[in-house]
């Protein structure tokens, strides 16, 4: 079955930097866009990044565009999300996503599998 396993959470500092993974399994993974999504204590899941199939188009929600970087590695069926100069409000459950290539043009939705999440949390 489809796994999604994310990693590299933690406590840090505000302006400190974090690397969150994802690993997939059970997946063609080049037939997948990945994305990643955040949610805080009571607020709604939302949206913070994503990467078409290819890795040739970047997508960012305007709170994190700047500081936050997405990537993959098609060759370990891995997703990296690099997230510097960090802020209390980037305070929240992070969670990878895959969903199947060419599904539509709204990297924000339509999402498929979804990984258990890793906290992430920065200190003021």
């Amino acid at each position: 079955q489809v796994q999604l396993v994310e990693s590299g959470g933690g406590l840090v500092q505000a302006g400190g930097s974090l690397r969150l993974s994802c690993a997939a399994s059970g997946l063609t993974f080049s037939r997948y866009d990945m994305g990643w999504f955040r949610q805080a204590p009571g607020k709604e899941r939302e949206f913070v990044s994503a990467i078409n199939w290819s890795g040739t188009s970047t997508y960012y929600a305007d709170s994190v565009q700047g500081r936050f970087t997405i990537s993959r590695d098609s060759a370990k069926n891995m997703v990296y999300l690099q997230m510097n100069s960090l802020k209390p409000d980037d305070t929240a459950v992070y969670h990878c996503a895959a969903r199947p290539k060419y599904i539509n043009n709204d990297y924000r939705i339509e999402y498929r599998y979804w990984g258990q999440g890793t906290q992430v949390t920065v200190s003021s």
